[in-house]
């Protein structure tokens, strides 16, 4: 076989991880940009709750880039996704370019029936806190993702 399947993100679930995520932002009181990238790590939607602070707009896209391009978890982990030293942590974003790559959380994967098809990057909180609203924009998706499912079973 000379070509693979490609599930694709689209408008509709990315605008439900947004609105998931920005409402577990105000649930939890930390204003956050959140961002949606493609598998490509193209933008395909953005948020920025109200008093989320600029600088934090950048660093949730790079998350979300790292993300989509390492199908892994933001962290202090390397593209394998094995743990990182102080000095490997800062020197592979400089290697990679650090609106590629972040070395701290707040960035997942968006996986669809087993297919990374973009990334989540989250910023304005604790890593942990960018976590958390991250992840709610991914159950968010899940659930969606669950319904049609369902749907196209009972049709």
């Amino acid at each position: 076989m000379i070509t693979r399947r490609a599930l694709k993100l689209n408008w509709e679930g990315t605008n439900r991880i947004l609105l998931a995520a920005v409402k577990k932002a105000e649930e939890i009181g930390v204003p956050m940009s959140i961002a949606v990238m493609d598998e490509a790590t193209h933008l395909l939607g953005f948020a920025r709750t109200d008093e989320g602070k600029p600088h934090n707009i950048k660093i949730a896209m790079a998350k979300a880039r790292a993300a989509a391009s390492n199908r892994k978890p933001t962290g202090k982990i390397g593209t394998m996704g094995n743990p990182l030293d102080d000095h490997m942590a800062i020197a592979l974003p400089l290697a990679a370019g650090p609106e590629m790559y972040v070395t701290f959380a707040g960035g997942l994967p968006i996986v669809v029936e087993g297919y990374c098809v973009g990334g989540v990057g989250t910023s304005g909180g604790t890593g942990e806190q960018d976590l958390v609203v991250a992840q709610a924009g991914l159950d968010a998706l899940a659930c969606l993702v669950r319904d049609q499912d369902s749907r196209t079973k009972q049709g």
